[in-house]
């Protein structure tokens, strides 16, 4: 009977997924605390925050960042399952009886394969989702004036010519892959590149042919300042246009990602990091089946006599050493030194060939 359909199979499967799980939210937990404490700080000005949408908007940011660490969760989550049945003498019994190592690997390779298609198909969406709410979230705390919020975000910036001049937008927060903007400061010029006026608006919504936007003060040299409720710049950018200005590919769904590339490539911009998050995602399953390999390499052992700490501190360094490769060939995908095909499969293949090479050596050599 096969190891992944019996009963002692499907012992070890269960005893895998629940260490996995109980590391995931254990890190989820310790990233809401840390990011909630982070926009305390943040709001701690604002009377219009309260204790509940802070939260809110912390809980709805860490599934994304929760998703890149998907990887270490399985590796962690797979020697701390292999740990505990050696403590507990059943990894011994069950060698005794004639079962491999081979045999123990398989119940948790299956498993990480099936979460990371969850991962990929379900998890991804839904935390690309969670993360455009709490970017609408977030600029309604922090957009609540002209500008508003600017101080807090990194920034956007765009550069658009028209036939009055030149317009340079910068947007505090993005929503819709850019089509929506918040905490805007505009920068207008004459066609001779002369400054005409400042303009700081508390959001902007991309139109047929026009930025439209809302709550604007105008600030110019020789005037006294102006407030409007609407203001429309006409623009010639697309849609298209402005999600590869604004949008990054981690903040577009699995499902979305075809889409996107497609338009990208139609509309004549580059393509490489929109194809290199959806190799990626198509790769996760078996990354996390790799990490899943790694662990068992430094983990399936006895450990009566001490030795926990090396296996530990192995399994960390190995993983810490996959990430840096996939960081590598991610930076060098984008960089369009490398397909993104071979970028996102390598560090797959390196830890599934590191891990089973491993493990062959410690089994049968």
């Amino acid at each position: 009977m096969s190891m992944l359909t019996n009963t002692l199979g499907r012992y070890f499967a269960s005893r895998f997924v629940i260490s996995a799980l109980g590391v995931f939210a254990s890190i989820f937990v310790l990233l809401v605390l840390v990011d909630y404490i982070e926009m305390v700080r943040k709001t701690s000005g604002l009377a219009s925050a309260s204790a509940i949408t802070v939260a809110e908007t912390s809980l709805f940011r860490v599934p994304q960042l929760l998703e890149k660490l998907t990887p270490f969760c399985m590796l962690i989550g797979a020697m701390t399952c292999y740990l505990a049945l050696s403590r507990r003498l059943e990894l011994v019994v069950a060698r005794a009886a004639g079962i491999s190592a081979w045999q123990f690997v398989s119940p948790a390779l299956g498993s990480a394969l099936l979460i990371g298609i969850v991962a990929t198909v379900a998890y991804n969406p839904m935390s690309a989702n969670l993360r455009e709410l709490s970017k609408r979230m977030e600029a309604e705390l922090f957009g609540s004036a002209p500008g508003g919020g600017i101080s807090d975000a990194s920034g956007f910036w765009l550069n658009q010519v028209t036939d009055d001049g030149q317009v340079i937008i910068n947007a505090a927060r993005s929503e819709k892959q850019g089509v929506r903007l918040t905490g805007l400061t505009l920068f207008r010029f004459d066609r001779d590149l002369h400054f005409r006026e400042r303009i700081e608006a508390r959001e902007a919504m991309l139109e047929d042919g026009h930025w439209l936007f809302r709550n604007v003060r105008r600030f110019a040299l020789d005037s006294p300042p102006v407030d409007q409720q609407q203001l429309a710049i006409p623009t010639a950018l697309t849609e298209a246009q402005v999600r590869n200005s604004f949008s990054t590919p981690e903040t577009v769904s699995f499902w979305q990602l075809p889409s996107y590339i497609r338009s990208s490539e139609s509309s004549g911009f580059a393509t490489a990091g929109y194809r290199l998050q959806y190799h990626k995602l198509l790769a996760q399953p078996f990354l996390l089946a790799a990490m899943v390999m790694l662990a068992a390499s430094v983990s399936l052992r006895f450990f009566r006599f001490g030795g926990v700490q090396k296996m530990v501190l192995s399994g960390v360094g190995a993983g810490f050493l996959l990430y840096v490769l996939s960081k590598v060939t991610e930076d060098l995908s984008k960089a369009e030194l490398m397909h993104p095909i071979a970028a996102a499969w390598l560090p797959v293949l390196v830890g599934g060939l590191t891990g089973f090479l491993a493990l062959l050596y410690q089994e049968d050599g």
